[in-house]
């Protein structure tokens, strides 16, 4: 394998010196997470949410380090402690010609939460709007149960989409284009699924006209083979670079590295849906569990003292990585001290999990995807060693982000390995999505694939997104984080700082939030 990565790297860098800069109204983008639809409301993944921003604007959206920005919206105020009135932004057509109304912000909200066969949608952003008025075309009002600070904060994650286009639209009527009516800078060319999408430039974009006639939006699920894209100048553009390529890319001389500490964890989540019969998980003699060793906090908190994530930062991710005892970074806002990340206590495992009745551990598999984030099957190989350690024997199953994503969401893993990344720069984006108790009713627990449930827990952060106060409601949060991590709600590993790799001549804003889009690449000086 290596042998193979080095003359992939080798042939890359020679066909790079022949290599001619992409024509100046084109680009190339290759990342290596998977789109898998492009209905904007289908999956809350990066990769599609990443290609939808193409297509489709929101209300209002993060900037590039996670502040909030006006888009279809030009203002949005509280009138009454639970009525939000949004100002939206005159002129802005779809792609058309129709014109954007509030009927069409109704219309999303409306259909947000229900999308059929929904692997992990976008409901838990719209649970607290009880009722829609539209005052005027341009004027729209939201009504919540009680006072809501977040609902601004909340939009920044839901793409606005077409009544005329969308109602009763498919999501395969999305992969085929059909639905694909946005009022954003790129219009729907094509889309291979989990392959390429293209787009053509909107020149009646809103916000003026973008920077790229044609985007070519690639995914590349190896890493040697996107970097070896990049050196061949057969892309301009990659994200998620390999940890152990950007020494070798940091001395191209066409290649430019923008990096940003990210918001994304990559965190292990054991099943926890089950009570009896646990899967992947047996005895060491390979005969079944009784009942699932992952509902005992003695066993997440072995599991979680056995690893060395000062190592896994240092020697898997080679420095690309800072260890994580929570899911925000230092600094964000609700970012609890009380929570540094756990430290390697091999004895302490051994000691938790006899305690537990494990006294020579058990055997089990963690499932992670070998495509999706850096080095996310070399961490999980680093993890399985250590647990092997402490007496719990672990075999590592690898899949392409398409297979995994699927079988993650249906529960059909014992304990994996993923990533989430809180776009929003505050706790309660994981607590109502990846934390929350999953209710289609709520729409708490969205994207809770390990289905990890905590009434108190819940009940902290309902309190938080209530509460206006922005001091008083940071302090909420952060007992939700310390009470989560306290529990092993889920194990943090590591938070990614992101890294791409551009060519020379061009300019990148790099993300906090990961997404790669053409809008962050410009034409620069060569």
């Amino acid at each position: 394998m290596a042998s193979l990565r080095s003359a992939l790297l080798l042939g890359a860098a020679a066909l790079g010196l022949a290599a001619q800069p992409a024509a100046a109204q084109n680009i190339t983008i290759a990342i290596g997470g998977s789109v898998t639809s492009l209905d904007p409301h289908f999956y809350n993944a990066s990769p599609n949410n990443s290609v939808a921003s193409h297509f489709f604007d929101k209300l209002v959206e993060f900037d590039s380090r996670a502040q909030l920005v006006p888009k279809l919206a030009v203002s949005w105020r509280a009138v009454e402690p639970t009525v939000w009135e949004f100002k939206l932004r005159p002129g802005v057509r779809w792609h058309d010609g129709r014109e954007f109304t509030a009927d069409d912000v109704a219309f999303t909200i409306e259909r947000t939460p229900n999308v059929p066969n929904s692997p992990g949608g976008f409901g838990a952003f719209v649970r607290a709007v009880q009722k829609v008025e539209i005052v005027d075309p341009l004027t729209i009002r939201f009504h919540t149960p009680g006072p809501y600070p977040l609902l601004p904060t909340d939009f920044a994650s839901v793409a606005i989409i077409s009544r005329h286009a969308g109602q009763n639209a498919t999501t395969e009527e999305y992969n085929s284009g059909k639905a694909v009516i946005g009022t954003g800078p790129y219009r729907f060319s094509s889309y291979a699924p989990g392959t390429r999408t293209m787009m053509a430039r909107n020149d009646a974009y809103w916000d003026g006209k973008p920077s790229w006639a044609t985007v070519d939006y690639r995914v590349i699920s190896s890493p040697p083979a996107r970097t070896a894209a990049i050196l061949s100048g057969d892309v301009d553009i990659i994200d998620t670079v390999p940890s152990s390529d950007i020494p070798q890319l940091q001395r191209e001389a066409r290649i430019q590295l923008t990096q940003i500490q990210g918001l994304r964890v990559i965190y292990l989540a054991p099943d926890r849906s089950r009570t009896n019969d646990p899967i992947y998980v047996t005895d060491n003699s390979g005969k079944p569990l009784p009942t699932n060793p992952f509902n005992d906090v003695r066993v997440r908190r072995a599991l979680s003292l056995a690893i060395s994530r000062e190592g896994l930062a240092e020697r898997v991710m080679e420095n690309t990585a800072k260890p994580a005892g929570q899911w925000l970074p230092p600094g964000t806002y609700s970012y609890n001290d009380a929570v540094p990340p756990p430290t390697q206590d091999i004895e302490g495992a051994r000691r938790l999990l006899a305690e537990a009745g494990f006294p020579q551990g058990f055997r089990m598999t963690l499932h992670t995807p070998n495509d999706r984030y850096p080095n996310d099957a070399k961490t999980a190989q680093a993890v399985a060693q250590m647990w092997t350690r402490v007496g719990v024997q672990t075999t590592v199953e690898a899949l392409p982000w398409s297979a995994f994503s699927i079988r993650s969401s249906r529960q059909e893993f014992g304990i994996r390995l993923t990533g989430w990344g809180s776009a929003t720069g505050e706790a309660s984006y994981a607590l109502v999505n990846i934390l929350g108790t999953n209710n289609a009713e709520t729409r708490f627990g969205a994207n809770n694939a390990g289905r990890y449930s905590n009434p108190e827990l819940d009940a902290l952060t309902r309190r938080a997104t209530a509460t206006l106060d922005d001091k008083e409601r940071e302090q909420i949060l952060q007992q939700a984080v310390k009470l989560a991590m306290d529990d092993v709600a889920i194990i943090p590993l590591h938070q990614l700082v992101n890294t791409w790799a551009v060519r020379k001549g061009l300019n990148h804003d790099p993300r906090m939030d990961e997404r790669t889009r053409a809008m962050d690449v410009t034409p620069g000086q060569s």
